[in-house]
């Protein structure tokens, strides 16, 4: 026998919906690359969606056809959100970060129909237009008088657009597993990976990701999305915000601690979500002019480890607690907060913070195990470490156009080594990928060993992720010279520029005799690690961005 209960579809035109009936007059505040701040409410984001879904039909877009989008966190970013996935195509974001070709490549993966991009990216699109035949418009994201002057195929402006369709639209019933919204991972060696939400997953991490034990979010909160909204659909907060009616505030282009303390003041923000290197430049920032957040209660970490220091620093001087969390784009991202249970609050302070830097325990709907290399499941004692594999109703299933299937027995190896504690509590302890993470952004050592190597003078070399103070880890080049030839550290290094993003490049190169390697040949970075554990970085190292 089956319930007699309603079976509406789990669809992300519903969030707006919502919004709009119950927090029509909440506002979403934007600073624009213009210059100066845009304000409007849920009432008026709904209505310009559909403009933007009448706009997009009207261009050929149809069921299924993927509309990128190259934007900073703003309010037409948010727009595409619920404007394109709402009528059933999908939004594809893109890390603009990213080297012109990878990003390209990803593009034509992708099958893009129609580009979106803030006036930042203009020199961007124009050098990979010509490469990525497939998509049919470019649209730039401003205004006619603010129109770039680009060399551009079929270049659009986004407001005259929305200005010529009609806020009459019904938001079709889709079929809840129908796809949403595409991101491509970079955590991989290769080319980046791409991942399909569906509606049905998407909701259900906004409805999670909700809960008090997760980000504990409400309509009495004002929310800032420093993580980019093309890191993983912003962590989810664009979904999880209109489904509480909490007030958005949105950063743009301006992360740096200056930006963003005034904003927060302004706004009266009481709830980010960032990578490590946001909270060390506003930390700074707060130290220098001798101030305080006078709103602000709850900061998220996640993309990278927090250190321990900056944790401390904030809970210290300022009374911020900065809660890890963890997960990865095949996980929609969220896997893990680090929120306390109730037998943990007797406990001392120094007891309690060694429970919070840890990456925190799932919330229902993700499940996390830890297995040895037969797959045999290890106990759950804070203390055996094990490859890391979670599964849950927002977890990818297959990549996008792919065939093979990266499930272990129903589970997803998230390449990362963890323990896990009998409250549940996961702490990443070493990854098994050999990539480099760097202020939230994945670098792959295998690329930086390929380049190195092209080099006439370079016999063998290898990458390593050393940790910084500042990004968490930044790429160490340990090079091997051929025994005829001489090379400098500069000449290596001037190889990157036009290959790789800025960010890619590596901080330093080490000159080595001979790398250790395993009985099977391969290149030994836990033996490299150890030979260079005296290894610190220059004083004067240049900055990755």
């Amino acid at each position: 026998m089956q319930g007699q209960m309603m079976k509406l579809p789990l669809i992300i035109s519903s969030l707006l919906e919502h919004a709009e009936r119950y927090h029509g007059d909440t506002e979403i505040v934007s600073r624009t690359l213009e210059g100066g701040i845009h304000r409007y409410t849920y009432a008026d984001a709904h209505a310009r969606s559909k403009r933007l879904a009448n706009a997009l039909c009207r261009l050929g877009v149809r069921n299924g056809d993927r509309v990128g989008t190259l934007a900073w966190n703003g309010y037409r970013h948010m727009e595409l959100y619920y404007g394109v996935s709402g009528f059933g195509a999908i939004t594809h974001t893109i890390n603009p970060r990213l080297f012109p070709e990878q990003v390209g490549w990803i593009v034509n993966d992708a099958d893009d129909y129609v580009l979106c991009f803030d006036l930042t990216f203009t020199s961007l699109v124009e050098s990979i237009a010509p490469h990525c035949p497939g998509v049919k418009y470019w649209v730039a994201m401003t205004d006619r008088q603010h129109m770039p002057a680009a060399n551009i195929p079929n270049l659009l402006c986004y407001e005259e657009l929305l200005a010529a369709e009609s806020a009459e639209f019904i938001w079709p019933r889709l079929d809840e597993d129908s796809a949403a919204t595409l991101c491509y991972t970079s955590g991989t060696t290769g080319n980046p990976k791409g991942v399909l939400y569906s509606h049905r997953s998407t909701m259900l991490h906004a409805f999670a990701s909700s809960l008090p034990d997760a980000l504990c979010l409400s309509a009495r909160d004002v929310i800032l999305p420093v993580v980019p909204m093309f890191h993983v659909n912003a962590w989810g907060l664009p979904y999880s915000a209109p489904l509480v009616g909490a007030k958005l505030v949105f950063p743009g282009a301006a992360l740096d601690g200056e930006s963003l303390f005034e904003l927060f003041e302004n706004e009266q923000v009481t709830f980010s979500a960032g990578v490590p290197t946001v909270w060390l430049s506003l930390l700074q920032h707060l130290r220098k002019n001798a101030t305080r957040l006078s709103s602000v209660q709850r900061m998220i970490v996640g993309g990278a480890a927090c250190p321990p220091a900056l944790m401390q620093a904030f809970h210290q001087e300022f009374g911020i607690r900065i809660q890890h969390a963890w997960g990865m784009t095949e996980m929609s991202p969220l896997g893990t907060v680090n929120t306390l249970k109730q037998s943990h609050l007797d406990l001392d302070e120094e007891a309690r913070f060694a429970i919070g830097v840890k990456q925190g325990r799932p919330p229902f709907g993700i499940d996390l195990k830890i297995v040895d290399d037969d797959g045999n499941e290890l106990p759950r004692d804070g203390k055996t470490s094990g490859a890391l594999l979670v599964r849950g109703h927002w977890v990818l299933d297959s990549y996008y156009r792919k065939d093979a299937c990266p499930l272990l027995d129903g589970w997803f190896p998230t390449g990362d080594v963890a323990t896990l504690d009998a409250d549940g509590f996961m702490q990443i302890t070493d990854r098994s990928k050999d990539v480099i993470k760097s202020g939230g952004e994945w670098i792959s050592s295998i690329e930086l060993e390929n380049i190195a190597m092209s080099h006439a003078a370079v016999a063998e070399a290898a990458a390593l992720g050393i940790a910084h103070p500042k990004w968490d880890e930044r790429p160490l080049l340990v090079v091997v010279k051929k025994t005829d030839r001489e090379v400098s550290r500069e000449e290596i290094l001037a190889e990157y520029p036009g290959k790789v993003a800025r960010f890619c490049i590596p901080d330093d190169v080490v000159f080595i005799d001979e790398l250790p390697h395993t009985a099977t040949g391969k290149v030994s970075k836990v033996q490299l690690r150890e030979q260079l554990s005296a290894y610190r970085w220059p004083e004067a190292a240049p900055s990755p961005r």
